[in-house]
């Protein structure tokens, strides 16, 4: 990946929520209204570089950050997901978490969810 000014070290947008290693932003090109990311404090490029504390501190906040979404949109489903490095379709050298609320009818066919990430394999 071409390193570039990492736009999750210095966050300029409102903080949704925090914990000691992480914190939860709305993402900038959301797929989905309340699109989220949870991203951890410390620089690592991917979720597998981080230590237990912070692995758990991330996961905890998507868990809270879940559960404010349900409250405040009532979505009818939620994705979650994780892109690590270029060829996952990672575009920023820092890790982080996508939580994406669904409501019915967003996309002709859910079916697969996640698996959609290769679209001839998302309907099996």
């Amino acid at each position: 990946m071409t390193r570039h000014p990492c736009p999750f070290c210095e966050i300029d947008r409102p903080i949704q929520g925090e914990n000691d290693h992480a914190l939860a932003i709305h993402d900038a090109y959301p797929v989905s209204e309340g699109h989220t990311l949870v991203i951890p404090k410390r620089h690592v490029a991917d979720v597998t570089d981080l230590n237990d504390a912070e692995y758990e501190a991330c996961w905890s906040l998507v868990r809270d950050v879940i559960a404010d979404l349900r409250k405040e949109l009532r979505p009818d489903g939620i994705n979650i997901g994780v892109n690590c490095g270029e060829a996952a379709g990672q575009t920023v050298d820092h890790a982080h978490v996508h939580v994406i609320p669904r409501f019915r009818g967003d996309t002709p066919n859910p079916r697969g969810g996640v698996r959609s990430v290769i679209p001839h394999k998302q309907d099996y």
